[in-house]
């Protein structure tokens, strides 16, 4: 399976990921794998989790962030989660339609490997519409809430 947590930037996207995967790590039986570009999310991931950094391995494009992936999933069967952090950032280009391949491939992958992707993007959800028709649990679990996008008015 592969979820989605889609919303504009400095929504809580990234936090909620942490929080996603520590809980994960909390309650796998196998290995959870954080994956980011750069080394922001260090202090905030658990210990027991792989925290990989892109920017070592020169990924930069969904086809290398893919094999990747696959390499990461052939050379450890005890994966069960692998967060994704701004997939956007990572491989460094904001294509639908190369997005949209690679979920697919992903979600083959997870079938496949039996691991659980989580994908976190930032953009407008109305430009990120994956899949033709969510239902309304799914959108739920999958996406932020676009109340969480709002910015709260300061009271005088």
């Amino acid at each position: 399976m592969v979820k989605l947590i889609i919303g504009k930037k400095g929504c809580g996207k990234t936090k909620k990921l942490i929080d996603m995967a520590n809980k994960a790590a909390e309650q796998s039986k196998g290995m959870v794998v954080a994956i980011e570009k750069g080394e922001k999310a260090k202090f905030d991931i658990k210990h027991e989790i792989r925290l990989i950094n892109t920017e070592v391995y020169e990924i930069n494009s969904y086809e290398k962030f893919y094999g990747f992936v696959c390499g990461i999933c052939a050379g450890n069967y005890d994966i069960t989660d692998i967060f994704v952090d701004s997939m956007y950032k990572i491989c460094g280009d904001e294509d639908i339609n190369k997005l949209k391949d690679t979920v697919n491939y992903l979600d083959k992958l997870s079938k496949e490997s039996n691991v659980e992707f989580t994908i976190m993007i930032s953009d407008d959800i109305e430009n990120c519409l994956l899949y033709t028709s969510p239902s309304p649990r799914d959108r739920q679990k999958s996406r932020m809430p676009s109340s969480a996008c709002k910015k709260k008015k300061k009271k005088k």
